[in-house]
């Protein structure tokens, strides 16, 4: 399928307890235009990640690449999707927040949405971040040094976050123009 993303790699980060809305919605976006997505997780390779909608239980979703597997440099985004378990699990994984931590050097757009900023946090790169979230957690990203405010989409530099599922349109469109960037103009 062809699209204005052909050829992108984009790897998204996640464990039980995902948002469904929240991995499905921009997965099923970036592969329309073209890119290429990884399901990447601390769990094995063909295991299955649990997804809730809110705080029911949703579908089951097969690990395509394990956290320690996955090489950052091969990928032009992360996405970091939310729900309240899933980025919580991930940021007690070293391994994963490594790998946010070693994606961040590449220079390549990291999004992150509703909670998914908490493993920006854990892997040191709030400071003076000017982001959004899931208001809860305003207080934690303040306390890191980050910059929090009530939008449906704040880009800094190469940082693309969201509140939550209500702004995946407009967090969409903002990974996406991210990706049409030419590498060295981002910050």
């Amino acid at each position: 399928m062809g699209g204005s993303l052909q050829g992108k790699r984009v790897a998204m980060l996640l464990t039980d307890g995902v948002e469904q809305v929240e991995y499905e919605k921009p997965r099923q976006f970036l592969e329309e235009r073209g890119a290429t997505v990884d399901l990447v997780s601390p769990k094995k390779r063909g295991e299955s990640v649990q997804a809730f909608n809110h705080l029911k239980p949703g579908s089951r979703f097969t690990v395509e690449k394990t956290v320690t597997e996955a090489r950052p440099e091969e990928y032009d985004a992360l996405v970091l999707p939310g729900g309240v378990a899933n980025p919580d699990l991930l940021r007690l994984s070293a391994q994963s927040v490594e790998f946010v931590n070693r994606f961040s050097q590449t220079g390549q757009p990291l999004a992150a949405i509703c909670h998914g900023p908490w493993l920006l946090i854990n892997a040191g790169l709030m400071t003076g971040r000017h982001v959004t979230s899931w208001p809860s957690l305003a207080t934690d990203i303040r306390n890191a040094g980050g910059h929090w405010t009530d939008e449906s989409v704040v880009v800094d530099g190469r940082f693309i976050t969201s509140r939550n599922p209500d702004d995946i349109p407009a967090f969409n469109h903002q990974i996406e123009k991210a990706l049409l960037k030419p590498h060295a103009a981002r910050a």
